[in-house]
């Protein structure tokens, strides 16, 4: 946790904590927490909905460990050309006092002072970009979920819900490439408390939350933001005010636990401490996969709810509906379950690799995945509808000097892109279609057959942005039966555009999750995926014989 700092002799905390992994990016300001921001985060990050934990008869199995960096002075403010050194120092304090932790690293702290409406990078999130991608480094990446800012309930005053939330940008450094930038949903939907007697939640369950920032003003070749939303409560109205109310929030861990156990938490803080906790519990489950393929599972487990899409998806469009609410509630509320799981009916493939995407003048690298597609099960369901989702995810390096930060082409280092085989194409018309170099003399063959890029829910023109592209389409089985050849292919960006930083043959990783599912019970796609894929599992074989 970057924050306020810690008080981490609450009983409820102490167990999940190591008073040598509490400090201060300034020893004087001391480590302990001083306003109870960090301590309320700490509570949500390590039990994730403490109201339902301490009434539940369930054990209770904490896997991960509370650490913080107190990055808030107790009197005054940083300035802000510290901000992201601060951060950079605050990582770096937590790594040196605990080398070997898997972490993920949380941050709920937001400058909207100081702050680009556009989408445009700032400092800030640059600096993140910069620790993330370990660019300064030797290439060491990091994991970063931070908020997106909120919107504060005086606001509703001169615009109404939701208006008030698609013209408040998310807050730097929200506009951060390769961190998760959590928005928030309303799940509170009741006041109990009779002395709120009038008041009724603004939003109802399952709506993006009165506090969430979102991009909808920001220009559309920058990132989509949040990309995510975790529960962070709702706001109370009367019909004339608006306020912040207990039974509309979490319950999460008083800063004073002598005074007082308990406290409540809301807003974006609360969804990015939830977020923090969904992490940590996929680096649970798979303590070795990479930083950018657990961001690329959250963000691929993600689904919007129906109030969400009823809220800003009444044009069906991708031009309008599509790109409004992918740009006000992100990818969606990500479920852990589907993150980490497979089951008959649903499949999660990840891939993780390496390309080179550059030499000096012109692309290098690009990969073709062959999947093991069930083929005979899927010829045999015909028309049964088979959803086929993609998520790919790899972190920037920023542009050095700030030079070109208003291009998207030339603040990251590179970009990579995902296409997919359609059904009327061949293996050599799709390679000729995605790669210049294959068509021969003559370059304008792309090949027999079509893209197919209206089959996309979302289409290139809005997933094709930031470090993370993620999109799905609903196909027959028997038409999906022919798609599985998948490429992930680069685009340019700075290293190779600005050729005399000797950058150009550099390489950078990437997670893609491919995903099918079927909404038919009876289908068993796992059994014939599986099967395929064991047989290429390599045995290892002892070097000296059992004693």
């Amino acid at each position: 946790l970057l924050d306020t700092g810690l008080n981490a002799a609450h009983p409820l905390l102490a167990p999940a904590t190591d008073t040598d992994h509490i400090q201060s990016v300034i020893p004087s300001w001391r480590a302990t927490d001083h306003q109870g921001h960090g301590t309320e985060m700490a509570g949500v990050s390590l039990y994730y909905d403490l109201k339902q934990a301490l009434i539940s008869n369930s054990p209770l199995n904490i896997t991960h460990e509370i650490e913080s960096v107190k990055i808030l002075p107790p009197t005054g403010e940083n300035p802000p050309e510290l901000y992201g050194a601060i951060t950079a120092q605050a990582v770096a304090r937590a790594e040196i006092a605990n080398p070997t932790a898997k972490r993920v690293v949380c941050m709920a702290v937001t400058a909207p002072a100081h702050n680009t409406r556009d989408g445009s990078p700032t400092s800030w999130s640059a600096a993140i970009d910069n620790i993330t991608s370990g660019a300064e480094e030797d290439d060491e990446k990091r994991l970063f979920v931070i908020s997106a800012g909120n919107v504060q309930p005086n606001e509703f005053y001169s615009s109404p819900y939701p208006e008030a939330n698609r013209l408040h940008s998310v807050e730097s450094p929200g506009q951060s490439w390769n961190a998760i930038t959590v928005g928030a949903y309303a799940d509170n939907s009741r006041i109990e408390n009779p002395i709120f007697h009038g008041f009724t939640p603004l939003a109802q369950a399952g709506e993006l939350s009165p506090y969430s920032a979102t991009s909808r003003t920001w220009n559309k070749r920058w990132p989509i933001k949040p990309e995510v939303l975790f529960n962070g409560g709702n706001v109370g109205a009367n019909g004339t005010d608006y306020d912040v109310h207990p039974d509309l929030s979490l319950l999460t861990t008083n800063y004073q636990p002598l005074t007082k156990l308990f406290s409540t938490i809301c807003a974006t803080s609360a969804a990015t401490a939830q977020a923090a906790h969904f992490c940590a519990q996929l680096l649970n489950e798979y303590p070795d996969i990479w930083p950018e393929t657990i961001r690329a599972l959250m963000i691929h487990s993600a689904r919007w709810t129906q109030e969400m899409k009823a809220q800003f998806c009444t044009d069906d469009s991708k031009s309008k509906g599509r790109r409004d609410l992918l740009r006000t509630c992100g990818y969606g509320i990500p479920n852990l379950a589907r993150a980490i799981q497979c089951m008959n009916n649903s499949v999660n493939m990840v891939i993780q690799g390496e390309l080179q995407p550059f030499d000096k003048n012109s692309m290098h690298e690009m990969h073709l995945h062959t999947l093991p597609w069930p083929k005979e099960v899927l010829s045999s369901l015909g028309e049964t509808p088979v959803t086929l989702k993609l998520t790919l995810s790899y972190f920037i390096e920023p542009g050095p000097g700030e030079v070109g930060w208003k291009d998207k082409y030339r603040y990251p280092s590179c970009g990579l892109r995902f296409d997919v085989i359609n059904s009327n194409e061949t293996k050599e018309d799709f390679q000729k279609r995605i790669n210049v170099k294959m068509r021969g003399d003559n370059k304008k063959d792309k090949g027999d057959g079509t893209s197919g890029s209206d089959r996309w829910y979302l289409g290139s023109n809005n997933r094709d942005v930031g470090s993370i592209h993620s999109d799905f389409c609903e196909l027959s089985a028997v038409e999906l039966s022919e798609c599985n050849l998948i490429a992930v292919y680069p685009v340019v960006g700075w290293w190779r555009e600005r050729d005399y930083l000797k950058r150009y043959d550099k390489s950078v990783r990437y997670s893609l999750v491919v995903s099918l599912s079927t909404p038919r019970t009876d289908v068993d796609l796992y059994t014939p995926i599986i099967t395929q894929i064991t047989p290429a599992i390599e045995i290892p074989i002892p070097t000296r014989p059992p004693v």
